[in-house]
């Protein structure tokens, strides 16, 4: 197999825990600035090894026996490998991988799949219903044109208290509807602006997908899917757990990204993992799907979601590339 180390950066440092640091090389395809203070992280094993950037968040591995992912083809790339020398390591990869081994990978994802539970937790102290009660709260979810049957909340402020809660919005967040976690999106300038509190793997919005829809609509945000019936990632990334509740749907997927540099990242991992993506010509200015909502109306807005999606790699890669230039000038 290819010797990775080789292919580093001369200027690179070893820790205790295994980690070799180096300056990353993907910050810059990223959004981000050069990476200076060696934000990377390499870790080798037995089998393989794991990517990590602290700068701008990219990760990839590569394990013998598996298929070379389309983000570790980038990151081979972009330490220097030679297009032929990724194309022979993948091939020799796939060499090892053997039908008990294809068994044993059906039967890991099936068993995971039937298997994605979430432990219960309590909503914020003080937690109380959103109504037209609570003017300030109700009017905000009238200007972002959310969905009113949601059971919204705020945390308000008891009688005793002497310093108030700072006024948000508390969007419950459920599985199998039960309560997993939340988050509060604050309403004054402070920062921060969200406060969550989320299991790993979790995925917004599954309890509101309906039976027979045959698309699920994949978005980052919790607002962008609430305004289009969607389901949220709550980032710009997809991480393996949340691929396969969301595969465990059994319907077509479109992944609709944030329409700045870190929602490019959100392409890349939906192009890695085959599915479809739509990044529509929205008005200027329009930079999610609760944008567009606002702009346009739920229904035009998922009308150019629909009309917008594309399978084909070279055709995402080209519309990727057009907004990447849009958003740099």
């Amino acid at each position: 197999m290819i010797d990775v180390i080789s292919f580093l950066p001369g200027k690179r440092k070893q820790t205790s825990g295994g980690w070799i640091s180096f300056n990353a090389p993907c910050c810059t395809h990223n959004g981000e600035t050069a990476d200076r203070k060696q934000r990377g992280g390499i870790k080798i094993t037995d089998k393989g090894w794991s990517f990590h950037c602290f700068n701008c968040g990219f990760t990839t591995s590569f394990i013998l026996g598996r298929n070379l992912g389309y983000r570790t083809r980038q990151f081979l790339g972009w330490i220097g490998v030679p297009a032929e020398e990724i194309e022979r390591v993948n091939l020799e990869s796939m060499r090892h991988r053997s039908i008990e081994g294809l068994l044993d990978d059906r039967q890991r994802v099936a068993n995971v799949l039937a298997n994605i539970t979430f432990d219960e937790v309590e909503l914020p102290d003080n937690f109380i219903i959103a109504d037209e009660n609570t003017p300030r709260v109700w009017e905000y979810l009238q200007q972002r044109c959310l969905p009113l049957d949601y059971p919204y909340g705020l945390q308000g402020t008891p009688a005793d208290a002497v310093v108030a809660v700072r006024p948000g919005i508390v969007v419950p967040f459920t599985h199998d509807q039960r309560l997993v976690g939340y988050t509060t999106r604050y309403l004054d300038t402070r920062s921060p602006k969200y406060i969550n509190c989320t299991p790993p793997g979790y995925v917004f919005g599954t309890d509101l997908q309906k039976n027979t829809w045959q698309s699920a609509i994949v978005v980052e945000g919790v607002f962008d899917a609430l305004s289009i019936d969607g389901l949220a990632v709550l980032h710009a990334d997809i991480n393996d757990a949340q691929a396969q509740l969301i595969r465990n749907l059994g319907r077509d997927i479109i992944v609709v990204p944030d329409q700045d540099l870190p929602g490019m990242r959100l392409v890349e991992r939906a192009v890695e993992l085959g599915w479809s993506v739509s990044m529509p010509n929205w008005p200027e200015g329009v930079k999610d799907a609760n944008d567009a909502v606002i702009c346009m109306g739920r229904l035009a807005t998922l009308l150019t979601i629909m009309q917008s999606r594309e399978t084909s790699r070279i055709k995402i890669e080209l519309r990727k590339r057009q907004l990447v230039k849009r958003l740099r000038t």
